[in-house]
């Protein structure tokens, strides 16, 4: 069996690194393409490396733009691909513009479709990540599950006989990074001379909180008005966006960073005393830290963090305060997202599957 796996955004590189792993292991042949949709090296390239996976075979290098120039490029370039590869798998992943684009280019090719985290949904079609994860599951032939909630979504939209529950292959990478680096201390102390426990981590990078001037000033204002030091690490669209509003990301208790390695993100993320964030792979990498975190938006797809009282929705720039000071939330053993073993489940539906 031959794979295609078709990745081009942070997110998308953690989630290959186990996969990538466990076609070795099963002795499947695996081509990873790059779209090039992050081009930052600290967002893509250095990946790789801190996870392990081998050099992408092909990139693309698509780069920033429009919503629709971005996808369009990358349909161009990836008909090409695949259309000379004929995997018998193309493998994606989340919700990006790589993962729709991948799925599309696939689908016009007659080439079986695979999507991993299929179900996820935030019930916001404001997102664009709402749309290319809606669009990518009804074009898929096969739908890789992380939870029983992504099931169940999948289930009311009547893709029930596509779907297989395989866990969440983030679980798989967190507690392989988790354990490697230990009891090493995160780079942020050193740097910043913070204390550990003393300060939080952010992340803030959605159209919905960036894009909106007055939303994004809010925001960074409350950040500022922590009692402890607020780290943010800014994106560098983050970055473009306050210099063009003339805001300053380093105010109050803010202080910016570049983003960071994974394996020193989740080694300042057991150092903090807890995330604030906008991302939707942050708040679930804090659940399984067992770390606080406070969601800047007004829903999630990560329910389960919010029922287990890990996880506050601060939809309002002026409730993160109260949602950064609440109480620390109850111990659970809960292990909705799976054993850290999803990857090799992921194969071997792949190989069920392969007709």
């Amino acid at each position: 069996m031959r794979v295609m796996s078709v990745v081009g955004a942070r997110p998308q590189f953690v989630k290959l690194g186990p996969v990538a792993k466990a076609a070795a292991r099963a002795g499947v042949e695996h081509t990873i393409v790059h779209t090039g949709q992050h081009y930052d090296p600290i967002l893509s390239d250095v990946f790789f490396a801190d996870l392990g996976i081998a050099a992408p075979d092909v990139h693309l290098g698509v780069g920033s733009g429009s919503h629709g120039a971005q996808t369009g490029a990358m349909l161009a370039s990836l008909d090409a691909v695949m259309a000379e590869d004929r995997p018998d798998w193309v493998l994606v992943y989340g919700d990006t513009n790589s993962t729709l684009a991948a799925a599309v280019s696939a689908v016009k090719l007659h080439l079986p479709v695979a999507h991993l985290e299929a179900g996820l949904r935030s019930f916001n079609r404001r997102m664009p990540e709402e749309h290319n994860r809606v669009l990518t599951d009804h074009a898929a032939d096969l739908l890789l599950a992380p939870t029983e909630v992504a099931r169940g979504h999948l289930a009311a939209e009547g893709l029930a006989d596509r779907t297989v529950l395989v866990g969440d292959v983030m679980t798989d990478v967190l507690f392989e990074i988790r354990d490697r680096v230990g009891t090493t201390p995160s780079i942020l102390l050193d740097e910043l001379s913070l204390e550990p426990g003393a300060f939080h981590v952010a992340t803030i990078h959605r159209a919905e909180n960036t894009d909106d001037p007055a939303r994004l000033a809010g925001i960074l204002a409350a950040l500022a008005a922590q009692p402890h030091p607020v780290v943010l690490l800014a994106h560098p669209r983050l970055v473009a966006k306050a210099a063009e509003l003339g805001l300053s990301l380093d105010q109050g208790s803010l202080v910016s960073h570049t983003p960071l390695a994974y394996p020193d993100l989740i080694a300042a993320t057991l150092a903090s005393r807890g995330v604030i964030t906008d991302s939707g792979g942050l708040q679930k990498e804090a659940f399984l830290l067992r770390v606080p975190c406070t969601t800047v938006r007004t829903e999630t797809e990560w329910v389960e963090t919010v029922e287990l009282g890990w996880n506050v929705l601060a939809s309002e720039p002026d409730q993160i305060e109260a949602a950064v000071a609440r109480s620390q939330p109850a111990p659970t053993d809960a292990a909705p997202y799976g054993d850290g073993h999803a990857a090799g489940r992921v194969i071997e539906a792949l190989l069920e599957h392969h007709r």
